[in-house]
């Protein structure tokens, strides 16, 4: 039985697992992909810049089947006005997405975020055919290559407190206020049947993150299953499953299952977990392969497993 825990490397020659998948590496139609990816609107740690054309390269590494991207901009100037969700579909060659706007408006250094002006009409989700509509946005995105049957939103409201944090690129700590959070839904069509995709990013506030998991597990009752259960949860290691792990109610109950336990922050020198793969109906015996990948932009790296389907 393959050990979710296990870091597969996937080596090359090179060193970089990326480059074995783009010099041929093909998988069997019995394995899914799936990856999650905070990446911090793009930004190369190296210069502190987000610059389109090194996000698309950095994402189209990734060649996975379902993707879940976390901190994602829209029409920002920070990020070149690029819709970063556009992006990744392009490079990972997926026609189903969507991206959820956690705020609409500008980041703001002291109060976190200045809201723009309300526009009469406004989404904030959008899809593939609404490029370049809406103003400025941020927030997470949910992409597969496998047929999407429906969506399916739920908002969070932001913890009404700020934090002292370590922000990229500004010396110390910086007292930084809660965000309004999100999960995407999508039911997808796969080659054994349907399942359910979620992907999330929740509160960097203790207790306030909990709470916010334990939730969305009680709301995907009426989602088919198995379940998976993607991003950056900003709680640690064995956190996640603890919370959401407990049995449910009914003998023949199933608990959610973390299928990776590989530290992802920082990309530079990976210490702690914050960014995971949860699977419902999906046990460790599933797990052909799991890995921690540098992109070359954030300070996460992306979270990526292999799972055995059918």
């Amino acid at each position: 039985m393959p050990d979710p825990r296990a870091h597969g490397t996937g080596s090359t020659p090179s060193g970089n697992p990326a480059a074995g998948r783009r010099a041929g590496y093909r998988r069997p139609m019995t394995t899914l992909r799936v990856a999650t990816f905070n990446l911090l609107h793009g930004m190369d740690l190296a210069d502190g810049e987000s610059h389109p054309e090194r996000l698309r390269a950095a994402l189209a590494d990734l060649d996975a089947d379902i993707v879940a991207l976390q901190e994602v901009d829209r029409h920002q100037e920070r990020s070149g006005g690029a819709d970063q969700a556009a992006i990744a579909a392009e490079a990972l060659g997926m026609s189903q997405w969507r991206f959820l706007a956690s705020v609409h408006g500008v980041p703001a250094p002291v109060s976190g975020w200045t809201e723009e002006p309300p526009v009469p009409g406004e989404r904030r989700v959008y899809a593939a055919d609404e490029r370049g509509e809406g103003g400025p946005g941020y927030g997470i995105a949910l992409l597969s290559r496998l047929p999407v049957s429906r969506w399916r939103v739920r908002r969070f409201p932001a913890a009404p407190l700020s934090l002292p944090l370590r922000v990229q690129g500004r010396p110390g700590l910086t007292r930084v206020p809660d965000e309004p959070r999100g999960v995407l839904a999508a039911v997808v069509e796969g080659p054994h049947g349907p399942f359910t995709v979620l992907a999330a990013h929740l509160s960097f506030v203790p207790g306030w993150n909990i709470s916010q998991l334990a939730r969305i597990r009680r709301s995907t009752a009426d989602l088919p299953g198995p379940q998976l259960l993607l991003g950056d949860f900003n709680l640690p290691g064995r956190i996640p499953q603890a919370v959401v792990g407990r049995r449910g109610r009914g003998a023949g109950a199933v608990r959610w299952r973390s299928l990776a336990r590989v530290p992802t922050y920082p990309s530079y020198r990976p210490r702690v977990q914050f960014d995971h793969v949860l699977g419902h109906g999906i046990g460790p015996e599933a797990v052909r392969r799991t890995e921690a990948v540098r992109l070359g932009v954030s300070d996460h790296c992306a979270l990526v497993v292999e799972l055995k389907v059918g």
